[in-house]
């Protein structure tokens, strides 16, 4: 399991036991679903030695293990070294060169004009590059890196995934800070509106191309409030986002388990932002909604018979309490109010009564890095 307690309890709450690959005193350790672990090496520096660490660990199982993976790096190491694990773990990954094409944001905006796909207007500026002329781009825009490298643009975006650009001399402004670095910008026109118009199809398609489970849900709020990481989301039917996004999983040949993020415009238009395969956060809501994604997928590969798939069941409200608190007091909800809402969350992150060494770990470590 390289992931964290989001991904974990759907697992361990439908029996399957997890071995946790994640730093030294990672709560996940604590966890009881945790029946073993792996030390993690930093898998955009080293994944080869990842790869052989996994491989070693899984040489001691009577079957090859699952692996599931919940960030970039991770989806990187295993489509990238998927000859070298298939012999020695089960995985689902989407195709080799698709996947580049969705992680690497200069390759998706490619992508989305090969294949017709309704995404904001977008300029690649690649490192080195001369930054193009005022009429390149409509402004107000957003930049953000072409590859997700939190060494480089994080200190600089102050945690924000991307960062408003007004004007043309904002651009210039950015490129100076940024080029130096190495990093290639990608900018979008800008699809107004908050984080809570970010609305997003949930989707694991099996083998056979066959819709295995899907859900829909939406942002609620995300830490910074503009371009942040979710800090509470929820699980909603949204019938024209699940046709979008069956739509165009449908097109671009998806396999595996995928995340399409989508903004709604003025007048109800989606526009597509990304698309993420791997495993996220929103399994834990999904699966307590009543749709399961990585245990229909630990059912595929392991030849075991499928979990039910509910009908959703909504809303069902997932938040991460140690960010959150702070994204609403931002946003100027009382204490008390956000409280109220935090306690009506069926999910969150990393608490949890089925759990609680785990969730005193976690609340120890939000609150030490609070």
């Amino acid at each position: 399991m390289l992931g964290d307690l989001d991904l974990i309890a759907p697992l361990g709450r439908s029996g399957i036991p997890c071995v946790a690959v994640a730093e030294r005193g990672a709560p996940v350790h604590r966890s009881r679903y945790v029946h073993g672990s792996i030390d993690l090496l930093p898998t955009w520096q080293e994944p080869a030695a990842m790869v052989e660490r996994l491989v070693q660990a899984a040489g001691d199982a009577p079957a090859p293990p699952v692996l599931f993976y919940q960030g970039d790096p991770d989806l990187l190491l295993v489509s990238r070294f998927r000859r070298q694990l298939a012999p020695a773990l089960r995985f689902v990954v989407a195709d080799a060169d698709l996947v580049e094409d969705l992680v690497d944001k200069a390759r998706f905006a490619a992508l989305a004009e090969r294949t017709g796909l309704d995404v904001p207007a977008t300029l690649v500026i690649s490192p080195g590059s001369t930054l193009p002329g005022p009429g390149a781009v409509p402004f107000p825009a957003i930049a953000k890196p072409a590859l997700r490298s939190s060494e480089r643009w994080t200190p600089q975006a102050g945690g924000a995934k991307a960062m408003a650009v007004g004007s043309y001399r904002e651009l210039e402004a950015l490129w100076a800070r940024f080029e130096p670095e190495g990093v290639g910008l990608i900018v979008q026109e800008l699809v107004d509106g908050p984080e809570s118009a970010v609305e997003s199809y949930h989707v694991y398609v099996d083998d056979g191309r066959e819709i295995a489970g899907e859900f829909t849900g939406r942002k609620i709020r995300t830490r910074p409030l503009a371009y942040g990481v979710s800090s509470a989301v929820e699980v909603v039917d949204l019938p024209d986002v699940r046709r979008e996004g069956r739509r165009i999983t449908e097109r671009l040949g998806l396999t595996g388990v995928a995340k399409l993020d989508f903004k709604r415009a003025d007048g109800g238009r989606l526009r597509l932002l990304e698309i993420n395969a791997r495993f996220n956060l929103w399994h834990l809501p999904g699966a307590l909604a009543g749709v399961n994604l990585p245990a229909l997928v630990y059912a595929d590969l392991t030849h075991t018979r499928r979990p039910p798939v509910r009908p959703v069941t909504t809303p069902v409200r997932w938040v991460k309490p140690w960010h959150d608190v702070i994204a609403a007091h931002d946003s100027g909800l009382a204490y008390h109010r956000w409280a109220m809402f935090a306690l009506g969350c069926r999910a969150k992150s990393a608490v949890s009564w089925r759990d609680p060494a785990a969730t005193l770990a976690a609340l120890r470590y939000g609150l030490g890095h609070r």
